[in-house]
Parts: structure tokens; sequence; C-alpha cells
């Protein structure tokens, strides 16, 4: 087996297969979740608006995890809006949560605030799976992609993840970096990352897997500790393990 192929197997393994486009139907949402179940295996999640959450749930195996988003896309440090949000996803049948990070509040100095808010979504969310979103894209700074990430490992966060892919930045392998040092250095064991917005191709994918196995270890490359958010990247996946030539997906979460 190719290195391709077997980055292909690795990403189709940590793949949050995600819609969250604006205008989602039910009928999309169904056809997310069939194509979620690949001839070559199942992706980790799909990740949907929380008002989806109770048909993927009821059209999915449990093997595959339903995740949904809270707080989204914005990030506003609004924890009303946050908890109610978190509440809908577990009460449809949720597995996961992937809310964001008040990171305007955190440009602002407002780290205290942050740091509370996040403090309360994972005390209403346990005991599902929380995956933070700093927008690093937006932080700009490595300095404030590392505190953003610090503040979610404060507050129990299970993965720290890039980007909402709603923004013109979405993950970098420098942001990644940064984060996933952090990552290292708290010594939470855990903890997972999460790349998100951008990564199109298993070319893509594969720089993100070199770089958590390089600061993690190759035992995080695993879905309980390393996630793909996209929507475009599987079908670029399904081209390299049928043999067919590797194509760059259109479009991508």
């Amino acid at each position: 087996m190719s290195a391709l192929e077997i980055a292909a197997r690795q990403a189709l393994q940590c793949l949050d297969l995600t819609s969250l486009n604006d205008g989602d139907t039910p009928a999309e949402i169904e056809a997310l979740c069939r194509r979620a179940q690949t001839a070559f295996g199942p992706v980790a999640a799909v990740c949907v608006w929380p008002r989806f959450v109770a048909q993927a749930r009821a059209l999915l195996p449990a093997e595959i995890k339903v995740a949904a988003v809270a707080n989204f896309p914005d990030g506003a440090l609004d924890l009303t809006r946050a908890v109610a949000d978190v509440r809908l996803i577990a009460l449809s049948g949720g597995d996961e949560v992937d809310v964001v990070l008040p990171w305007r509040a955190l440009q602002q100095g407002q780290a205290s605030e942050v740091a509370e808010f996040l403090s309360e979504v994972r005390y209403a969310s346990r005991p599902l799976t929380l995956k933070v979103i700093i927008e690093s894209g937006e932080l700009n700074t490595a300095e404030l992609i590392a505190e953003a990430t610090r503040l979610a490992l404060a507050a129990g966060a299970d993965f720290i993840k890039t980007s909402t892919g709603k923004t013109r930045v979405s993950a970098t392998p420098e942001a990644a970096a940064v984060m996933l040092q952090e990552i290292a250095a708290s010594g939470l064991g855990a903890a997972g990352f999460k790349a998100s917005g951008g990564v199109r191709t298993v070319a893509d994918a594969q720089v993100y897997l070199q770089l958590v196995e390089a600061r993690l270890g190759a035992a995080a490359i695993n879905a309980r500790r390393f996630r793909f958010g996209a929507s475009g990247l599987l079908s670029d996946v399904e081209a390299v393990l049928s043999g067919q030539a590797a194509t760059a997906a259109t479009s991508g979460y």
C-alpha cells in the first residue's frame, strides 16, 4: 500500500463529514448520511446543524457519531445561545458538540469571560464529546492561538479545532503546529486536534497527519484524538482508494 493510500485510509477513519450550509434540507442530510457509509468503511462522524441531529442519529449506525455545532459560526460571547444549542444537540441524541470560542472577545482581552463561557459550555455538554473551535485564521498571532488553545484545554475540551470553515482563512499548518504544541505541553494525554476548513485532498490531509504524528505520536492517529472537518475531502479519499487519479474536491468545510 502506498503512502498516499495509507493517508487516505487514515483520513477516512478520522473524517467528520460535514454539511453546514444555510439552506440545508432534510433530503440533503439524508444524502450526507448515506455518503458517510462508504465502500471503504465508515467516516468517524457527521457534523450538522442542531436541528438535524435527530434525523442523522436515526439514519446512521451507532459506530458513526453525530456531531453538531453550537454558537456557530460567529462565535459571539453569548452563553445563553450556546447552552441552548448544546441542550438541543443532547436531547436530540447527538454525540459531539463543536462550539465556537468567542474569539473576538479574546482579541479584546476578555480572557476571563471566555474562560467562564467555555467552562459553562463544558458543564452543559457533559458527557458529550466537546470540540472547541478557536477560529485560528482570525486570531492572527501565534500568541492568541496558543492562548485560545490553553483556555479550551483548561475548560476540559476533548478536541481543539482550527476553524468554522466560514472565514477567509481556515486551517493552516502553521496554526496547527501551535495548537498541537500546546496540546502536547498540557500533559492532557486524551486531548485531540481537529483540522477544519480547506482540507480538500489526501495530499492536504497528509500534512496534518504528519504534524499530529510528530507532535502527539503515531498512537494519536485515530478518531479519538484526531479529526478532519470536511465535506470535500471524501471524494479524493475515495478516488485514491479506488485507484483513480486523485482529484481535488471543489468544495470544503
